[in-house]
């Protein structure tokens, strides 16, 4: 007698001829369709990258809005390309210095990343027309940089000199240390420079930063990482944490300046501009005329030889205001000095009656002293 199929043999039939199975039994497609299927989910869960997300914490909102960090990232990108070009040329070794991360945290976050052998500089920052006390940043620079500058301070060669993590400067090496960060918070006011004045100024050196106390291990601060790519064989960093405190006043005065200049453009100022350039100093010069010489003739130029200018002694000659032409007039003599009077206005027949007369007032008849 013919065997009788059941439905679950007959599925299992139907799904391997539709997988393209072979001719093995009907126990054996069902088990290479679910490898099948297992295969093509663990691919799919290969090709899509995992995207991540950064914690938010509900208890402690931000207090800086996404512009006034995009402002931030915006002025160090600019402070890293000016100490970029500052270390390749005082230092001459080749670094390419970019901004990885600027983020508002807690400082304890910044804390907890250092050692306690590190070394960390703190930097006051005076505000102009701000006489409130700020509390300074802080600027952590790790010792392979700094190592390697020093090395190249001291005349060596074109190398990276590698150090260990919790690694301890010497006195000497402390007195250079400060030598280099000299250099690299100085450049900080001309990251700045684009949207406050403000100088900074090296406060002091902490030897073990766990142990400061100016800032609350709560208080809002912002994070700034720089990545140093030094000659492609070492990668040092810079980080940077001003406290909320300074970040605060430093925006307030930026939106007082913001609002200070949107008034001016709609006031009218042109007094008070035309006052200030009123006595600014101009130089006059009466030009005789022109004339094109062979350089073989100015070669046999000597004394008493006589030059034509291809002009009548008695017309007219023009005086000129910086490179323009503004008047003509009779050349002579006034107080044993050459002089010229004034008897026409050439920008007034150039550009209109209604010039410039506030700007220069030189009426007819009045004498221009040339020097001589």
């Amino acid at each position: 007698m013919a065997d009788v199929l059941s439905q679950s043999q007959i599925d299992a039939l139907l799904k391997s001829m539709q997988g393209g199975g072979g001719d093995g039994g009907g126990s054996s497609a069902p088990a290479q369709t679910e490898k099948k299927v297992a295969v093509q989910e663990e691919k799919k869960k290969t090709d899509t990258p995992e995207i991540k997300y950064s914690k938010y914490d509900f208890y402690s909102p931000r207090k800086f809005t996404k512009d006034k960090m995009k402002i931030l990232t915006s002025v160090f990108e600019n402070y890293a390309r000016i100490i970029t070009s500052q270390v390749n040329g005082v230092f001459r070794v080749m670094t390419d210095i970019t901004v990885m991360e600027v983020q508002e945290r807690r400082y304890y976050e910044f804390v907890n990343s250092l050692n306690e052998n590190d070394v960390m500089t703190l930097v006051n920052a005076n505000i102009e027309n701000y006489n409130r006390k700020l509390v300074p940043l802080m600027m952590y620079v790790t010792p392979g940089l700094v190592i390697t500058l020093i090395d190249r301070m001291l005349g060596g060669e074109e190398t990276v000199v590698k150090v260990k993590d919790g690694y301890r400067y010497s006195d000497v090496e402390t007195a250079l240390y400060r030598r280099v960060l000299s250099q690299l918070i100085q450049a900080l006011k001309d990251g700045f420079a684009s949207y406050i004045n403000v100088n900074f100024e090296a406060y002091r050196i902490e030897e073990n930063p766990t142990m400061m106390q100016d800032v609350g291990l709560d208080e809002t601060v912002a994070i700034i990482h720089l990545n140093v790519d030094v000659t492609g064989l070492a990668v040092e960093r810079i980080r940077i944490c001003m406290p909320g405190t300074l970040l605060e006043a430093m925006f307030q005065v930026m939106d007082s300046h913001r609002h200070l200049a949107k008034g001016y453009a709609y006031e009218d100022n042109r007094e008070t501009i035309l006052e200030n350039i009123r006595q600014s100093k101009l130089p006059i010069t009466g030009q005789l005329g022109t004339v094109s010489l062979d350089l073989d003739d100015i070669y046999h130029l000597k004394v008493g030889d006589v030059i034509d200018m291809n002009k009548p002694k008695d017309k007219d000659i023009k005086l000129y205001v910086g490179r323009q032409a503004w008047f003509s007039g009779k050349m002579g003599i006034y107080k044993k000095n050459i002089a010229i009077r004034i008897s026409r206005r050439l920008y007034e027949e150039e550009h209109g009656e209604d010039s410039r007369e506030e700007l220069l007032e030189v009426g007819d008849g009045e004498e221009a002293v040339l020097d001589e």
